[in-house]
């Protein structure tokens, strides 16, 4: 297939254009590379493989790429509700109306696959338990603006939404502030964290069994269109105090105390089902355990000394 896929020169897509193209697809990235990233150096010499930089928020760029499109990866997006705060305008206008532009101009017979989000769940429920089902309470401007698109994505006859867990492991446009690499580093370079309300549950998911999951998607089209799945870890349920637990076997003189005061700015505690997903046929391949190790390794490369002396 043609695929178009946008922001796929960031944490996602870095990792996900290569595997497209080792699968035989034609892949088009539009990014507007605001992070000063060169993370898809890797793939410029493939045949298969264009490139353009622009804003996905402008119409006359993305109107002539989606035309020539049969599936669309929409990534492109202000992820993560500090970077919302911050600039709430170009979060909603990219989160929420560069989508409802896109979905103007797809055909009924092109194909969507997108990430939204599992945090719209906010709170599960006395159990904190979360399926598809379950109400959503979305917390943050970018869980709020996730789940205004994917009821509108599901109004297209071919898309899938995937609720993407907290995604962790190493890309070539990094992230460090995800929780389990945010975590990970703390233990690598500080050796000390202090948590607070360590008790709260979230899943988790490697980037590459995220990347998987959108082929899977794809290979099962016919069966899985027209759903939404969450996806995420089915053995990585596990609160803060957990997470730490986990790191400090690889890291062992990784200290974290537990705050007798104090919120979380983030409120989010629950526990996901991945049934509908697995009953598909999709697994997972990378457990937490590997995620952590792989960090460690790789944040012997990357050192955040953009601001120290040494």
């Amino acid at each position: 297939m043609k695929i178009l896929v946008t922001g796929g020169a960031g944490y996602i897509g870095s990792v996900l254009v290569p595997e497209l193209l080792a699968a035989g697809h034609e892949v088009t990235v539009v990014d507007n590379f605001m992070y000063k990233q060169a993370s898809l150096g890797h793939v410029c010499a493939h045949p298969k493989f264009d490139l353009v930089r622009g804003d996905v928020r402008i119409e006359n760029v993305m109107k002539p790429l989606i035309a020539q499109a049969d599936a669309i990866i929409p990534l492109a997006a202000y992820v993560g509700a500090p970077l919302c705060a911050r600039d709430p305008v170009g979060a909603s206008s990219t989160n929420h109306d560069a989508i409802e532009m896109m979905l103007r101009h797809v055909s009924q017979e092109q194909r969507i696959v997108m990430p939204t989000t599992n945090s719209a769940y906010g709170t599960g429920d006395e159990n904190n338990y979360c399926d598809e089902n379950s109400p959503l309470k979305p917390i943050s401007l970018y869980a709020i603006e996730k789940v205004k698109v994917e009821q509108m994505l599901l109004q297209h006859p071919n898309a899938i939404s995937f609720r993407l867990a907290t995604v962790f492991g190493m890309s070539p446009r990094m992230r460090i502030d995800l929780l389990v690499n945010d975590f990970t580093y703390r233990a690598v370079n500080d050796r000390f964290i202090v948590l607070f309300e360590a008790h709260f549950k979230r899943n988790y998911i490697h980037v590459r069994d995220v990347v998987r999951a959108f082929i899977h998607g794809f290979d099962n089209f016919e069966t899985m269109r027209g759903q939404i799945y969450n996806m995420g870890l089915s053995s990585a349920n596990i609160s803060k105090l957990e997470l730490c637990q986990r790191i400090a076997l690889q890291v062992p003189d990784f200290t974290f105390l537990e705050a007798p005061l104090g919120k979380d700015p983030d409120q989010r505690n629950y526990i996901v089902s991945n049934e509908k997903v697995e009953a598909t046929g999709y697994r997972t391949a990378y457990t937490l355990d590997d995620g952590i190790r792989e960090l460690i390794k790789g944040y012997q490369m990357l050192k955040n000394t953009q601001y120290g002396n040494v």
